[in-house]
């Protein structure tokens, strides 16, 4: 049985009034501004498929965990990109991953899945080896039913608002088919035009050439390539966005000349660019992009500081997101004051900042977003969201930043009935900081309950103007 208490913290003058706080966002709708639900599962609403595929194969964080204790992806059912055979039997996928759940004690994961099997599925035992059958036969039984279809679900959730992250070229498809549908669930897509700045990438010009058909133009030169991102950013906007994203290993901005971005798109065309190349592009398309939300209202993301696809072996042999993206030391200060000095005090501009590097949060990230009106600060992610990652946060950030420089939770999920775990764990969490505060006589106990009702709700709703 799961602690009604859990995850607050141990002393019980600060659990007392977590316990409080906690009980003014328990039952609060879910706001989900950034995350990577596949839309087409609430377009087909077609019924889950077994706990392997459901909850084992998509989730980077279990199947990193067991490859780094020798369990080979192939065992896992994980698809090879060269048709060579894996395990395809969802047993024997679930029974690995029941053997040896021991492995993520005191991990996100073992607070998320639990909190998943006790909240969605009504079951409380724990998961090992010899429950594992009984506990799969459960869930199948029960993803059969209509009431565990996505949509029921998702109004069971309570999920308010559910923002996916879709390429600029992504023709919205499912999108379309939600609105078509009649149906009253909020599913916003959210423009991430990556694919088409990464120069280098061999899959690059096929990507241009799909751009430019959806935006009706032939891209010939710089000028029509941002012509097309802009007309896709309008598409986007007309289907419900509200917000951009954008990933970098180094958060570098800087303006070209648009002499130089010309010449540098144009050797891009001809299979010329350099690495230098590569990183004045990313520069000046992030300064671009900025100029673009400044001008139309889409909130922009930034989510800096990961090396994608570090072990080369996994990434060719299974493709990405297999669960070997490693944090690096990211700055800020420097690299974006070029965009901040142009940006950061346009009314009509807002950039969520993310970060893998903690080291950054006192001394860079708070006092960036505690200057600059444009500039608000994501939650932890990624490696970070975590209880232990989150009071990390909330301490090195709020003293000189204050939670209203923050954009409140989002989830940045793939696993859609992981959703009401994650929210749920952050509540608490961010209840037993305040607490904290309250104990220590920082704050008073009503102004901990708006600031608890704030981080649950408002500032997500707030920062990516996703008020109805």
């Amino acid at each position: 049985m799961r602690h009604p208490d859990r995850y607050f913290d141990a002393d019980p003058a600060v659990r007392g009034v977590a316990r409080a706080l906690y009980q003014q966002t328990a039952a609060l709708p879910l706001v989900c501004p950034h995350g990577h639900v596949d839309p087409e599962i609430l377009a087909s609403g077609r019924p889950f498929p077994d706990p392997a595929a459901l909850l084992v194969i998509p989730d980077h964080y279990l199947l990193r965990m067991l490859y780094s204790q020798g369990v080979p992806l192939e065992d896992l059912g994980v698809p090879r990109l060269d048709g060579k055979p894996v395990e395809t039997n969802p047993r024997k996928i679930w029974q690995r991953l029941a053997d040896n759940f021991f492995l993520f004690r005191g991990t996100p994961s073992d607070c998320w899945l639990r909190d998943e099997l006790a909240g969605v599925f009504g079951i409380e035992e724990q998961l090992n080896g010899r429950t594992a059958m009984d506990i799969y036969d459960r869930i199948s039984e029960q993803l059969a039913r209509p009431e565990f279809r996505p949509r029921a679900l998702f109004e069971r959730f309570n999920i308010e608002v559910l923002c996916t992250t879709d390429a600029a070229t992504d023709t919205l498809e499912h999108h379309r088919a939600i609105l078509d549908s009649g149906w009253r669930g909020r599913v916003l897509p959210t423009f991430r035009p990556d694919a088409c700045v990464a120069i280098l990438s061999p899959a690059w010009r096929g990507e241009i050439e799909r751009l430019g058909s959806l935006a009706g133009r032939d891209i010939t030169g710089f000028g029509d390539f941002i012509a097309a991102l802009e007309n896709r950013r309008t598409f986007f906007k007309s289907m419900g966005a509200t917000a951009t994203d954008h990933a970098v290993v180094e958060p570098y901005t800087a303006e070209l000349s648009p002499e130089e971005a010309r010449r540098v798109f144009a050797r891009a065309l001809r299979g010329e660019a350099t690495e230098a190349d590569a990183h004045a592009f990313t520069a000046h398309m992030l300064m671009e992009f900025a100029r673009m939300s400044a001008e139309d209202g889409l909130v922009m993301q930034l989510h800096p500081g990961s090396w994608r696809n570090h072990d080369p072996w996994v990434f060719a042999t299974f493709g990405p997101d297999k669960g070997c993206d490693i944090p690096v030391a990211t700055e800020y200060t420097r690299n974006l004051r070029a965009l901040l000095n142009k940006f950061g005090r346009c009314p009509g501009f807002r950039l969520v900042l993310f970060t893998l590097d903690e080291s950054t949060y006192s001394r860079e990230l708070a006092p960036l977003a505690g200057h600059y009106p444009a500039l608000r600060l994501g939650p932890p992610w990624w490696f970070h969201d975590s209880i232990q990652g989150m009071v990390r946060f909330r301490e090195r950030v709020t003293e000189t930043a204050g939670i209203y420089n923050t954009a409140g939770f989002n989830d940045d999920t793939r696993a859609f009935l992981s959703i009401p775990a994650r929210h749920d764990l952050s509540r608490r969490v961010d209840a037993s900081f305040l607490a904290g505060l309250v104990a220590r006589h920082i704050i008073e106990l009503e102004e901990a309950g708006e600031m608890a009702v704030d981080l649950a709700c408002r500032l997500a709703r707030e920062t990516y103007n996703l008020g109805k």
